[in-house]
């Protein structure tokens, strides 16, 4: 059999998550897909981050991106009220658990004053790797019961799609959401780019699902995944058994189950049939595949000067 290793936000389990360092790790180590989040800041620029609020956890200030501004501090602010100078003053290199449990801070190697990267950065980074045969997997992220939080999911997708089509990176991309909407215009503006309906039990209500009704479908979240556009379905791993693979294989979706970190999980979803599993650590996905006597991807190393994106330089490209 056939299954993919999938970075979760690089290798958060191992180095900053959505940090170039992070990426540029996974990338080292060798996955298949590079896995990533994307949230749209006040100047309207495409940012890594996983939270629609500046996290307290992977983000710390370090100072005003101006004398006197009223939005410092910023950590705990929404991102879209920010500018992009403004997160970039921000210490995005260093862990700072709020609970002694955190299971990420035993493992994490810090990378101190590593800043918040935009897609173009990421983009940049990955081709200068030369890892044509990694896929970028961005997820949009996107909460349609907080408006007030949440860009617009057109403009918003519209803008991710053009940067990646500025780098020439649509064929080797998938588009991810929670928010059903953005696979929706995902499928108008890029179709052949790749659809990841992501779920979790949190979000089987219809304002999730792009106005879908689960009980339409008989409760079968693959079949609701399909007419929503996916071109896959991305469960929380612990709602992945015997009877959602059959349903996934009944609608023609193949299962990716996040966040899969312990080997003898990945090992059962493996036996159930995933077509990859998404992980903070890559690690031990890549020594379990090699005990089972998977196909590995080949690590990458950096090996050729990045190439100018086709229009020239942008601003998210340097920043």
């Amino acid at each position: 059999m056939h299954a993919e290793i999938h970075g979760h936000r690089g290798a958060r389990g191992l180095r900053p998550e959505n940090t170039l360092p992070g990426l540029a790790h996974a990338l080292e180590l060798g996955v298949d897909a590079l896995e990533f989040d994307v949230a749209l800041t006040a100047d309207r620029r495409l940012v890594l981050t996983h939270d629609l609020t500046v996290s307290p956890v992977t983000s710390a200030d370090t100072g005003p991106a101006r004398a006197g501004d009223p939005l410092f501090p910023y950590v705990g602010r929404p991102v879209g009220a920010l500018t992009l100078a403004q997160l970039r003053t921000l210490e995005c290199g260093v862990r700072l658990p709020l609970r002694p449990d955190d299971r990420f801070a035993a493992t994490q190697v810090p990378v101190p004053h590593t800043r918040m990267p935009t897609l173009g950065a990421v983009l940049g980074l990955v081709d200068a790797y030369g890892a044509d045969g990694v896929r970028l997997h961005v997820e949009l992220k996107s909460d349609p019961t907080r408006p007030d939080l949440t860009p617009d999911p057109r403009e918003f997708t519209e803008l991710v799609v053009a940067e990646l089509d500025r780098h020439d990176r649509l064929g080797g991309t998938a588009i991810l959401s929670f928010d059903w909407r953005i696979l929706r215009i995902a499928r108008e503006l890029a179709p052949a780019a790749r659809r990841y309906a992501l779920i979790e039990l949190d979000t089987l209500e219809s304002v999730w699902l792009d106005g879908l009704l689960l009980s339409d479908f008989g409760g079968d979240v693959p079949a609701a995944a399909a007419a929503a556009g996916g071109t896959a379905v991305s469960p929380e791993h612990v709602m992945v058994d015997e009877e959602f693979m059959r349903r996934a294989a009944a609608a023609g979706l193949p299962v990716v189950p996040w966040t899969v970190n312990e080997p003898d999980r990945a090992a059962a979803l493996l036996d159930l049939g995933a077509a990859g599993l998404v992980t903070d650590y890559p690690d031990r996905m890549r020594a379990l595949w090699a005990g089972r006597g998977l196909p590995l991807p080949a690590p990458v190393t950096a090996c050729r000067a990045v190439r100018e994106p086709r229009g020239g330089p942008s601003p998210a490209r340097t920043a």
